[in-house]
């Protein structure tokens, strides 16, 4: 019975591993977006505001 839970354990590990690793990479690009979105957008405010024209709203 030991030998069926060790090659149970093995046989999902990678699974889990992979999965880990797909959620760490897929909230770093959720977070760079939305950072990078949020730097697009002082930067927009900045530019409208040197020319004179109205915030977005």
């Amino acid at each position: 019975m030991d030998n069926f839970w060790i090659a149970a354990a093995w046989s999902i590990l990678p699974t889990i591993g992979v999965s880990i690793v797909f959620v760490i990479v897929l909230r770093g690009i959720l977070r760079f977006d939305r950072t990078e979105r949020k730097v697009h957008a002082q930067i927009e405010a900045q530019e409208r505001a040197a020319r004179g024209l109205p915030p977005r709203a």
